[in-house]
């Protein structure tokens, strides 16, 4: 049995990213850049209005003839004179012997002939070429996480196409012949199964959606099978119970009975102890433990940081936070703990109902409170680490 820092460096050490694959932008949402993106173009790529108004050559002049107009899409290639000024709209051309824009509010205007009553600064309300980055300049490193803001700006500067680390291929494994999919009725000694929609919830929320719900019995020859199939057409498989010392837990014996290579099993926390981690070549596999609470404090601690490292994120662990808790606490067992918390601004509570296999609490929680296995004791308003999944 292992601590979980080591836990947490073997899977950082056995995890390589997923293949580089070319992807339209509009797809790219949730996508970590695989190669550094270049402007092929100048934004703006000519001068724009910043306003609405008219564009003129800034001088002493106050009044000016309006002799045309340009509006998005337009391009005059006329001479304008320096008496002379051209209506236009935002985002229009802003036409080359012109050098300012003043805002209509700011004019007064009698058919042709334009009052400018208060004189903006000279290049005023004028975009200009390049502004906003030039062609040839960096847009996005390399490991940059494409947002909305992101794959709009790709899209303005022409860019249709990026390289981008795949997102993995998800088997959910679900074991048990006590479980019964919800909406069935229920019989005595069934529960109803939830890990399974749980797990794919949560590996929404990091944008994985290539995801496969399987369920098997306690049976290790249909065990074996089912994970061979999972290996051979999945690139993560995540494994719901069966993973313990029961004497209908196969997991562990069917992994290795395909090929699975064991880098750890158990680690010396609660909840999560029975929790394996392998790989067999490019596949990586966890068993998670089959208690709901046990099941999802392993998803974010240990697993959700491999999928991170797989797609490419340069931060892959849940952020570490401090607060001060609000009642004293004390861990007798010697084992690192990951307790349910609600936290605000300044202080963490400790919920109730800690038990692995509750998720009523979990389902309110905004964070894990994490007490490590060599401390004892805890006092009231001392401040604890808190690891946020809100």
């Amino acid at each position: 049995m292992i601590q979980v820092a080591e836990a947490l460096n073997i899977i950082a050490e056995n995890i390589s990213k997923m293949p580089i694959v070319k992807i339209k932008v509009s797809k790219s949402l949730g996508y970590v850049l695989a190669e550094a993106v270049y402007s092929p173009i100048h934004m703006p790529p000519f001068r724009q209005s910043a306003m609405d108004g008219y564009a003129f050559t800034h001088s002493d002049l106050k009044q000016f003839e309006v002799v045309n107009t340009s509006q998005a899409g337009d391009f005059l290639d006329e001479k304008i004179e320096k008496n002379q000024a051209v209506r236009i709209f935002t985002g229009a051309f802003v036409p080359d012997d012109t050098d300012t824009v003043v805002m209509q509010e700011h004019t007064r205007r009698t058919d042709h002939l334009l009052q400018i009553e208060k004189m903006p600064v000279a290049g005023a309300n004028v975009r200009e070429k390049g502004e906003q980055i030039k062609k040839g300049e960096l847009v996005f490193d390399a490991g940059t996480v494409i947002s909305p803001a992101a794959v709009g700006f790709l899209a303005c500067l022409g860019i249709t196409k990026i390289k981008v680390y795949d997102k993995p291929k998800v088997a959910i494994l679900v074991t048990g012949n006590e479980l019964v999919p919800a909406g069935k009725k229920l019989p005595k000694g069934k529960i109803y199964e939830s890990n399974s929609l749980m797990i794919e919830a949560a590996l929404k929320t990091v944008g994985i959606k290539k995801t496969s719900i399987f369920k098997v019995k306690d049976s290790l020859k249909k065990t074996i099978l089912s994970v061979e199939s999972c290996l051979a057409n999945f690139d993560v498989v995540l494994i719901s119970g069966g993973i313990s010392v029961g004497d209908y837990d196969y997991v562990k014996e069917a992994l290795l009975k395909n090929g699975v290579t064991e880098l750890f099993y158990k680690i010396n926390q609660k909840p999560g102890k029975p929790l394996f981690f392998g790989t067999k070549e490019n596949k990586i596999v966890f068993a998670l433990p089959g208690n709901p609470a046990s099941s999802l404090t392993c998803f974010y601690v240990y697993t959700l940081p491999a999928l991170k490292k797989l797609m490419g994120f340069d931060i892959i662990y849940l952020q570490e936070i401090k607060r001060k808790i609000n009642t004293p606490f004390k861990n007798t067992s010697g084992k690192t703990l990951f307790l349910k918390a609600l936290y605000d601004d300044d202080n963490v509570t400790v919920l109730e109902s800690q038990s692995s296999a509750m998720l009523n609490t979990f389902a309110v929680a905004n964070g894990l409170i994490v007490v490590p296995h060599y401390v004892t004791a805890i006092e009231a308003q001392e401040e604890v680490v808190i690891l946020p999944f809100n």
